[in-house]
C-alpha cells in the first residue's frame, strides 16, 4: 500500500537532496551503504538497550536513503541491475537488524519476554521469505507482485510502533508490541501465500 501510494509523494521531497548529493559528486551506491550501516547502527546499538525511541529516531534518518539512492541513480542515468541488486540485498540487512535487534532485547534479562522474541524472530524470517518469494519468481521468469505486507508497510508499521513505545507508551509497551508483532507476522505469512499461490497459478497455466 505504501510502496503504491507514498512512493511518489516521497520522491518529491528528497528529489533537492538528491540532486545536492550528485552535485557533491556522491554516488548512489554510496548512499544505499551509508543507509544501511545507519539503519543497522541505530537498531543494533539501542533496542537491544531498551533505547527504543532514540534507536527509532536514528533509524528513520537512514531509512530513507532507499528513496534518495533510487532518485539519484534515475537522475544521473546510473540506473542498473547491479545499482536494484546492491538496494534489494542491504534493504534485506537492514530489516534484519531491525528484528534481529528486537529479538536480543526480548530474550535478553532486560526485556525477558520470550513471547515477544518468538514474534520478533517470525517477523524476521517471514519478512525474509516474502522478499524471496517475489525474486525467486522473477528469477523463473513470473512475477509475485502481490501481498497485504509489503517491506514499506512493515517497516513502518514497527518503527512507529517501537518508536512510540520507547516515547510515552512504555506502560503497555508488552501488549501493543505483542498485538503488532503479531499481527506483522501473521500479514507476512499471508502474503507468502498470496505469493505462492500467484506463482503456482502462473507455472500451471505455462505448463498447459
Amino acid at each position: 500500500m505504501l510502496n503504491k501510494y507514498a512512493r511518489a509523494f516521497f520522491t518529491k521531497i528528497f528529489t533537492p537532496v538528491a540532486k545536492l548529493f550528485l552535485k557533491m559528486g556522491i554516488s548512489p551506491d554510496i548512499v544505499t551503504i551509508i543507509g544501511t550501516l545507519g539503519v543497522c547502527f541505530g537498531a543494533l546499538a539501542f533496542y537491544p538497550r531498551h533505547e527504543f525511541l532514540i534507536g527509532t529516531l536514528v533509524i528513520t534518518a537512514f531509512v530513507f536513503s532507499d528513496t534518495i539512492d533510487g532518485v539519484m541513480a534515475r537522475m544521473s542515468g546510473r540506473s542498473s541491475v547491479w545499482g536494484a541488486y546492491l538496494d534489494s540485498t542491504l534493504d534485506r540487512v537492514g530489516d534484519a537488524a531491525i528484528f534481529g535487534a528486537l529479538v536480543i532485547y526480548y530474550a535478553g534479562d532486560q526485556g525477558h519476554n520470550m513471547v515477544l522474541a518468538g514474534l520478533a524472530l517470525a517477523c524476521l524470517i517471514l519478512g525474509s521469505v516474502v522478499s524471496y518469494a517475489k525474486a525467486r519468481a522473477e528469477g523463473l521468469g513470473m512475477t509475485a507482485n502481490v501481498g497485504i505486507a509489503e517491506r514499506a508497510d512493515r517497516l513502518v508499521a514497527v518503527l512507529v510502533t517501537t518508536g512510540l513505545c520507547g516515547w510515552f507508551l512504555s506502560p503497555w509497551e508488552t501488549w501493543i508490541m505483542g498485538i503488532v508483532l503479531g499481527l506483522l507476522a501473521l500479514a507476512s505469512f499471508i502474503t507468502v501465500l498470496q505469493r505462492m499461490l500467484t506463482v503456482r497459478k502462473q507455472a500451471l497455466g505455462k505448463a498447459l
